[in-house]
């Protein structure tokens, strides 16, 4: 009979240590994830002096529009988290489209070689922002399902496993990720 318990313990103990192994796995892959969207937002971060720094040089009378760039592009850099991050992107998102639509109305700006490759970076770092933003999102699904399958559920809130919240762009954001951003020559 001391056998049976202690095969039933030993059972159960090997469970809990498969459970945990399996939703530190999908923590991982979140945190990963999610460092990839780090990386994509850096590199748009970076962009945005270079931007900057060439529609100065065209749009005199323009100097909100540029310091509303610099303030998003600061509040995003301080954000922290899913949720912050993306309300703080959001905006980033908005500032940003202000600013290349200067490019309509200053044709000399919109000719610049330099206006146009930074056009065409921001549009790539954005494409594939889009994409790690769908793989990190992926990823808090598979992890959140997996801390609320049955009998795993037991164990994750024991084990400290708890919901993660997914990188939202915002409804007015989601319309324009619809259709890729375009650039203009």
């Amino acid at each position: 009979m001391d056998w049976v318990l202690w095969g039933g313990v030993a059972l159960v103990v090997l469970y809990g240590i498969s459970v945990y192994n399996g939703l530190v796995t999908f923590r991982t892959r979140v945190n990963q994830a999610f460092a990839d969207i780090d990386v994509q937002l850096k590199q748009r971060h970076d962009l945005i002096p270079n931007l900057i720094e060439t529609v100065k040089g065209y749009v005199v009378h323009e100097r909100g529009t540029l310091e509303a760039v610099v303030e998003t592009r600061n509040a995003a850099l301080r954000a922290q988290g899913p949720a912050d991050q993306a309300a703080a992107e959001n905006a980033l998102s908005g500032a940003l489209g202000r600013l290349v639509a200067l490019g309509e109305a200053y044709p000399d700006l919109k000719a610049s070689a330099n206006f146009q490759q930074l056009q065409t970076d921001l549009a790539e770092i954005e494409d594939k922002l889009a994409a790690a933003r769908r793989f990190f999102n992926n990823g808090v699904a598979e992890y959140n399902a997996a801390i609320q399958h049955f009998p795993a559920v037991i164990f994750a809130g024991l084990m400290g496993f708890r919901q993660q919240v997914f990188f939202d762009v915002g409804e007015t954001q989601r319309q324009a990720l619809e259709t890729p951003p375009k650039v203009a020559f």
